[in-house]
């Protein structure tokens, strides 16, 4: 049973305050998992104002769903606008 796990590194546009990255990231986080039931959280970069590192992941069996979500999940955050751009992704399987 494959796992999946992204890992996104975004950069913030004009975020002035930790409050308003906080703003910015929860809205994506909530859409990540509406949408495509992907697990996701802020893992580094916490102490950023314009940067922030994102994992999602999850599990299915078969390796080819997995990473159709998780590249998904790249489009739904480019997709989603407010000055958020991807430095770089990188997906993984465990």
């Amino acid at each position: 049973m494959p796992i999946g796990v992204l890992t996104l590194h975004l950069h913030l546009s004009g975020c002035a305050s930790l409050k308003e990255k906080r703003r910015r990231i929860k809205p994506i986080l909530a859409r990540l998992h509406n949408r495509l039931n992907l697990s996701a959280a802020e893992m580094d970069k916490l102490d950023s104002w314009q940067e922030a590192v994102i994992v999602c992941t999850t599990v299915a069996n078969q390796k080819q769903h997995v990473n159709r979500l998780l590249q998904e999940a790249v489009v739904q955050v480019e997709q989603h606008g407010q000055d958020v751009d991807i430095l770089e992704h990188h997906i993984e399987f465990i």
